[in-house]
């Protein structure tokens, strides 16, 4: 059995591809910061015919990642790691306090690379191994009042072509997921988007992803 680690897998986007996977005989490790919706998610994991085990850590504390991603590969090889969890804040500029800025920036960018940084290692040493990073089209081009989320985006993926490039000529495949906006608890504290409901559905995305994940360097869901 394969075992794959989700970031953000609480809810969301995370949370469909958890059960993506989890339909195709992967091992999921839901990590996200509170246990409540992870065991939530984890059942539906098992109702769907896969199995979770559920992962508190705080992404952005460097040590907090490495004694979890320590204690994970203590007890399983891991094949994937999909780095899915992030954060937004939304309008102008001069309207985000510096709180909101840091937490943004902590989550979508240090958290991405924190996780990348404890698990890439392994997967070196293993031989093969994957890595997808969750972008969004946020990364493709700038967007009125997400100039910070926008940032974050841009920096995720500058991080992950470096990252193809520095793995050239391994079996370590380095991936780049865009996609829009989906309707998930993401806008629950925003009227940045007034109605999610237009947006596709996070299954829908998370089935897109797992069917087209071959491990090319791009998956476009929408441009």
């Amino acid at each position: 059995m394969k075992n794959v680690i989700i970031t953000g897998a609480g809810t969301g986007l995370g949370r469909s591809l958890a059960i993506q996977h989890g339909m195709r005989g992967y091992h999921i490790y839901l990590i996200g910061r509170r246990v409540e919706p992870l065991n939530i998610v984890k059942n539906e994991v098992e109702n769907s015919g896969g199995s979770a085990t559920p992962v508190v850590c705080d992404i952005t504390n460097s040590e907090e990642v490495q004694e979890t991603i320590q204690v994970l590969l203590n007890e399983k090889r891991i094949d994937l790691l999909i780095n899915n969890a992030g954060t937004g804040c939304f309008g102008p500029l001069n309207t985000y306090s510096d709180g909101e800025i840091d937490q943004v920036l902590a989550t979508n960018v240090k958290g991405t690379i924190n996780l990348t940084k404890k698990v890439l290692p392994s997967l070196i040493e293993q031989g093969q191994g994957q890595v997808m990073n969750i972008i969004s089209t946020a990364g493709l081009r700038g967007k009125k009042n997400e100039s910070v989320y926008v940032a974050s985006k841009y920096a995720v993926r500058g991080f992950t072509e470096s990252l193809i490039k520095e793995l050239e000529g391994t079996s370590i495949r380095i991936t780049a997921v865009y996609m829009g906006g989906m309707n998930t608890p993401f806008w629950d504290e925003t009227e940045h988007v007034k109605d999610p409901s237009r947006l596709k559905s996070s299954d829908h995305v998370a089935e897109l992803i797992v069917e087209q994940n071959n491990g090319q360097a791009e998956i476009f869901i929408d441009r």
